[in-house]
């Protein structure tokens, strides 16, 4: 029998969770928990399998929850569980050491899927998770892959975002027109841009300028 806490703010979600539950022969709701302390201090007192934990709670949320639990009892396996189909939420709730991720609409079927697999040493992500994270990846993998920039060019970029003329960006640097200029060209080449404009547009979306 897997022995399972769950861990939600919300009461009416925990006897939602324990409602699909309770028919099936091999998973027992055996504790819930309203927060993260609750969470730690029924793990001590009592033999728990999984906790399927809630990432938005109050005094103590579900990653650090998560961390801390995983610490003093590396055995217990953690699913994560929110309302957010994010790739921050998903990314820093396995960071933590989680074993899966479910978003809170998920259906009994799945759920008792993800509580088996977990249980059995494997990693559990709901469909809609997955499809998060691989839209994430192509979109990481479309990246311009951009050329390092030299400490000049970086600030030449600088001073184009910020609107400066050629000949302002010249005697902020110290530096001549022409300079200016050639630093312009490879940075355009660097950021496949065909204008200012797409330059400044691609440099943003590279993270090279804030």
């Amino acid at each position: 029998m897997i022995k399972v806490l769950v861990a939600d703010d919300h009461q009416m979600f925990i006897d939602g969770i324990k409602s699909m539950l309770e028919t099936s022969e091999n998973i027992e709701v055996v504790a819930e928990a309203m927060n993260g302390k609750q969470v730690l201090e029924i793990c001590e007192k009592r033999e728990v399998d999984l906790v399927i934990m809630d990432i938005s709670m109050p005094e103590l949320d579900g990653l650090e929850t998560s961390k801390q639990l995983l610490k003093l009892y590396p055995d217990i396996k953690i699913l994560g569980l929110s309302m957010h189909n994010d790739r921050n939420f998903i990314s820093d709730m396995l960071k933590t050491g989680a074993h899966g991720y479910i978003l809170k609409n998920t259906g009994k079927q799945n759920l008792i899927e993800a509580i088996e697999a977990i249980h059995g040493g494997e990693t559990f992500l709901g469909e809609q998770v997955q499809q998060t994270l691989l839209n994430s990846f192509m979109k990481k993998s479309k990246s311009l892959q951009v050329e390092k920039l030299s400490s000049r060019e970086q600030e030449v970029l600088e001073s184009i975002a910020t609107g400066m003329t050629t000949q302002e960006i010249a005697e902020q640097l110290f530096i001549s027109k022409n300079t200016v200029e050639t630093h312009r060209k490879n940075l355009l080449f660097k950021l496949k841009a065909k204008n200012t404009a797409e330059l400044v547009n691609n440099a943003y979306k590279e993270r090279l300028i804030q």
